[in-house]
């Protein structure tokens, strides 16, 4: 099983993005696909704070549009969304240490923690920060 990181759903939801056509392939490649792919919990909530924060985005998504992307996703019977479990604290203590992680690298160890938790191997990520970490192997759209 493969999980998709918060960066591929903002470039797949936002156009002006050079990734935004390879990205939007991905998902809808693997929404409409019967093989078993992930959203880490936390990725749903870190994109909406993105695409709605004016900010960081100008203009920002409107919520409604926000939600209806994710809904999408969501929809898909082939998505499973990885929720923490009873292995979590364990596997982030070590993923956080073992990658000397930390401020905003916590929040990626998160990401890989609840990935190697499930059981899934890869991420697809542009962010190269998760090539730091050990568990899971992390995969650009390029």
């Amino acid at each position: 099983m493969i999980a998709v990181d918060t960066n591929i759903l903002i470039y797949a939801h936002r156009a002006e993005f050079p990734e935004h056509v390879a990205a939007r392939k991905l998902l809808a490649g693997l929404a409409e696909g019967s093989e078993l792919w992930a959203l880490p919990v936390f990725c749903l909530g870190e994109f909406l704070r993105v695409v709605t924060h004016p900010a960081i985005l100008k203009p920002p998504s409107d919520l409604p549009a926000a939600k209806r992307s994710l809904e999408a996703l969501l929809d898909s019977p082939s998505v499973r969304v990885l929720s923490p479990g009873d292995r979590f604290s364990p596997l982030l203590l070590q993923t956080v240490a073992d990658a000397r992680a930390t401020r905003t690298l916590v929040f990626d160890a998160q990401i890989v923690a609840v990935c190697r938790e499930n059981g899934v191997e890869t991420i697809r990520s542009n962010d190269r920060d998760l090539l730091r970490f050990q568990g899971v192997k992390a995969r650009s759209l390029g």
